[in-house]
């Protein structure tokens, strides 16, 4: 895990907001998990639906959803012309292990 990089994603407001919708993408994003189950079981939520609450421009928020993947905190899945991003929850407790222990 590179730990720079994950506390530079991590420094943006609206990044760490983003990753907050995402832990309960069912409150947050009601329209879309309703309908999540006819697609498949994956569970993500599309980029344009993250952009709209948000109320970033679409590169703001594709630049921020990169970032947050390449930190290794986001897993994102292509469907078509659509992205779809969920939470990397292995990835996120190893963090919090890591904190626990050298912080």
């Amino acid at each position: 895990m590179d730990y720079t990089l994950i506390f530079k994603a991590l420094s943006n407001e609206t990044r760490l907001q983003m990753l907050q919708w995402l832990k309960n993408p069912e409150q947050y994003f009601p329209a879309q998990t309703e309908h999540s189950a006819d697609q498949d079981s994956w569970g993500g939520i599309c980029v344009g639906s993250l952009q709209d609450k948000a109320g970033l421009s679409q590169s703001t928020t594709s630049q921020y959803l990169s970032l947050l993947q390449r930190a290794g905190l986001l897993e994102a899945k292509r469907c078509g012309q659509w992205t779809y991003y969920r939470r990397n929850e292995a990835a996120l407790k190893l963090l919090a292990e890591w904190i626990g222990k050298e912080l």
